[in-house]
């Protein structure tokens, strides 16, 4: 299975946006993961459509925007102005079948994302809707740094295994918080293959190296 390495720019120099996604396709990214956060849905607020649409000049990589966000559906247009390619919504802040009607009207692609403590068989009809793209969220969403929910491991078995049951195994599952280059391979054993990371990645010694060691 082809594995994807997603930078989180959440991670990056925001003083210097243009240059880090820059550099990330450089490296050898093959996404750029924005992390979008409302101030309700979780307690940051990071960016929104507006910074999208400042960075997508700088890079040609597909960018997969995450929006953590309350209300989503009033948020997709901007997003599709701003020049997003992968927008993935929440099943505990939407109805998925609608957003991803939603998604698809404006061409792009649409995936649907779990938290921690949410079974992951809320993503399942996700699946039979479509989805270009799943999420399990490896940490509580909302800051960085956090440690990797072991438990995870057994959710994207399950996924994969849905997945293959229901005719695409070769459907992205997308695993993100937590991920460093100690632990990327049991991810990946499990059945992820978009791989999602923020401090392991810009606060290594080299991007490209551990971008390289993150593929497992």
């Amino acid at each position: 299975m082809n594995i994807k390495i997603a930078p989180s720019i959440l991670a990056s120099d925001f003083s210097r946006l243009g240059e880090e996604v820059k550099n990330l396709e450089a490296c050898g990214a093959d996404l750029i993961h924005c992390d979008v956060m409302d101030g309700n849905f979780v307690p940051p607020i990071t960016f929104g459509a507006q910074m999208v649409k400042a960075i997508r000049p700088h890079t040609r990589l597909p960018l997969d925007c995450h929006l953590m966000v309350l209300h989503p559906e009033t948020h997709i247009e901007d997003f599709a102005e701003a020049g997003a390619d992968i927008v993935t919504v929440h099943a505990e802040a939407c109805d998925i079948s609608a957003l991803f009607k939603q998604i698809s009207s404006f061409g792009m692609k649409k995936g649907a994302v779990v938290n921690p403590e949410t079974p992951v068989e809320r993503v399942f009809s996700a699946v039979e809707e479509g989805a270009d793209m799943l999420l399990l969220m490896s940490v509580h969403p909302g800051w960085g740094g956090q440690k990797f929910i072991p438990e995870t491991l057994k959710k994207i078995e399950c996924l994969r295994d849905f997945c293959v049951k229901h005719g695409v195994p070769e459907l992205d599952i997308e695993v993100d918080g937590g991920i460093t280059v100690e632990n990327v391979k049991e991810a990946i054993a499990a059945g992820a293959n978009v791989i999602v990371a923020g401090n392991a990645i810009f606060k290594s010694g080299s991007i490209a190296e551990t971008i390289a060691r993150l593929r497992g």
